[in-house]
């Protein structure tokens, strides 16, 4: 038997010796091979890391080139991935809508006719209205926040409906 099938890589110190003999080199072989961002000195200690994982299984004359093997198959691994990165990156999400093309344009009219039907309201009904609809205030919080009678809340809120009815006569209010 050869004395190289003695020594066992599993061994700390003859591990030790190889990451101490190998390490440098694998790493500049990685970095000149690939460069700087695919982190060549990572690739380098998961490749050190799967000769201990797999340290009865390798020789000791076979470790260098079975460090490299590795190395190298980790390093195009990464590049494979890069690329599907970029490709997913180039690819823009389309925005896609159930709305037809008419509803959007319709939406937006009928939204422009609100706007400036809320405009013809006075102030006191287009607050008590706002505060009532849009921020969901039950009448009697209206009539404390405004400082007056919950009849004078419901008053304006029903005259702002009124002409809300009126102006916007396809619209349904709710």
């Amino acid at each position: 038997m050869s004395k190289e099938l003695h020594e066992d890589i599993c061994q700390q110190h003859i591990f030790s010796g190889i990451y101490n003999k190998y390490s440098k080199n694998l790493h500049d072989y990685l970095y000149y091979k690939y460069g700087e961002r695919l982190n060549p000195n990572d690739k380098a200690q998961e490749a050190f890391i799967k000769l201990w994982e797999h340290c009865k299984e390798v020789t000791l004359g076979k470790a260098k080139s079975y460090l490299y093997t590795v190395a190298n198959n980790m390093m195009l691994n990464e590049v494979k991935h890069q690329k599907v990165v970029l490709r997913y990156q180039k690819l823009k999400p389309q925005e896609h809508s159930n709305e037809t093309p008419e509803f959007l344009m319709e939406k937006e009219e009928y939204f422009q006719k609100y706007q400036k039907a809320l405009e013809k309201l006075t102030e006191e009904q287009r607050v008590a209205f706002m505060l009532n609809k849009a921020e969901g205030k039950k009448h009697e919080e209206i009539a404390e926040m405004l400082g007056v009678t919950r009849k004078v809340v419901e008053y304006r809120i029903y005259t702002a409906f009124g002409i809300l009815k009126k102006e916007l006569e396809n619209f349904k209010l709710k």
